[in-house]
């Protein structure tokens, strides 16, 4: 590592270029396409020059060379957006609490999967929306798992404090009845309530690995994610969640994404939402 931190760095050449490319694309299914350079300089650029490196060969170098695995999930982490809010796509939680959640109402356990969820909203929106439908039942009755690749945005989730400013458009009586309200310099931010976090087990976990072993579930969240990957990679994705549904689950995409170029065993419900078989096996 070099020990200047002020020295130029080197432009991104075609050949390291295409040597971050294979990188993400081997390790996260993530799609750099060419025409992505100006962007990859730019992203990874602030990894060279925070780590003091004089090129992004050095960079690509000793991103190869951590046996940790730190090097490659910061690779990622900057490469890649993680822009979320509360209830965002609202049409899915109206879809969630108004015909999701009454068909699994009468059973003992019920478990959703948050798939890349960034730093949080999107698990605790769905903790929000199972307990306005269920009530005081929910947090011993709903088990949601959230996932995501990044280390750094799930310890931001666990955390589950942020700014006021993030829950614009939440009424009022469910800012006090889920959300904790700071005080001193904390004043202009709110934490999620201990019995709402509780609902949610954070892990770690890269959808291009195998994640057969997390069970099935009635419904799976994996929203904004797929636009990061080529067509192999989402068909291969979208028939593995579906392979993770139980008979008659939902999976919930967001809206700038569609499964119209993929083969998959899902029917169309609506914009964004499909349903797997009534009665199909699940696996």
């Amino acid at each position: 590592m070099s020990s200047s931190a002020t020295a130029e760095v080197r432009p991104l050449t075609a050949r390291e270029f295409e040597q971050f490319r294979r990188l993400a694309y081997e390790n996260f299914g993530l799609d750099l396409r060419e025409g992505k350079q100006t962007l990859v300089a730019a992203r990874l650029g602030k990894q060279v020059q925070k780590l003091n490196f004089r090129s992004f060969n050095e960079y690509y170098r000793y991103v190869l060379e951590d046996r940790t695995g730190d090097a490659l999930r910061a690779l990622i982490d900057a490469l890649t957006t993680n822009h979320t809010s509360f209830f965002r796509e609202p049409a899915h939680f109206d879809f969630l609490r108004g015909t999701i959640l009454p068909g699994v109402r009468g059973r003992g356990r019920i478990a959703i999967w948050s798939a890349a969820c960034s730093t949080g909203e999107e698990p605790y929106s769905i903790a929000f929306s199972v307990l306005e439908e269920l009530g005081e039942a929910a947090p011993d009755k709903v088990h949601i798992l959230a996932t995501d690749i990044s280390t750094r945005v799930l310890a931001e989730a666990e955390c589950a404090a942020y700014p006021s400013a993030r829950f614009a458009g939440i009424p009022p009586q469910q800012l006090h009845r889920y959300l904790l309200r700071g005080e001193g310099r904390f004043k202009n931010w709110y934490r999620v309530k201990p019995e709402v976090r509780g609902m949610i087990e954070f892990r770690r976990l890269n959808l291009m690995e195998s994640f057969s072993h997390l069970g099935a579930f009635p419904v799976i969240f994996c929203r904004n994610v797929m636009i990061y990957f080529d067509r192999p990679t989402q068909q291969d994705l979208v028939n593995r969640l579906a392979a993770s549904l139980e008979p008659g689950g939902y999976l919930l995409i967001g809206h700038a994404e569609s499964l119209n170029a993929v083969r998959h065993p899902l029917q169309y419900i609506r914009p964004a939402i499909y349903k797997k078989a009534e009665g199909r096996a699940g696996r």
